[in-house]
């Protein structure tokens, strides 16, 4: 498995890792564990134990028609994120930078949902034809 990188994401907490570049297929990875990162378990239980993971996730691997409902897609985690950040806006947690967030998650949904319109008009939805 190969550590996520990205100058914007800290690996103070957790890490995300997914499956090694040999092994990706349809040009992308499908499979994410996020773990406790070592740095934290090390913090707070002071020995060497190995991590579990706190999640798998799984996306969607190939296009439906062609592969079957296998995965989750990017639309399911954006809607996730959203009702999460929503929910804390509905809190004493509210704050500008939430609705920032939610603001542009929905603007992401809106651009994924065109292309998949696109498609659709193309009758290429959920196939590899480009």
């Amino acid at each position: 498995m190969e550590k996520l990188r990205n100058g914007l994401i800290t690996q103070k907490y957790t890490t995300i890792s997914h499956e090694d570049k040999e092994d990706i297929e349809f040009n992308t990875p499908h499979l994410f564990i996020v773990e406790p990162s070592y740095e934290y378990i090390k913090s707070i239980k002071k020995v060497e134990e190995p991590i579990e993971p706190l999640t798998t996730i799984k996306f969607q691997k190939g296009a439906i028609k062609e592969h079957g409902v296998n995965g989750v897609c990017n639309e399911d985690l954006i809607a996730m994120v959203i009702c999460r950040l929503q929910g804390f806006q509905n809190s004493e947690f509210k704050c500008r930078e939430n609705s920032v967030a939610i603001t542009k998650l929905e603007e992401s949904l809106m651009w994924l949902r065109k292309r998949t319109m696109d498609r659709e008009v193309r009758n290429v939805e959920g196939t590899h034809i480009v």
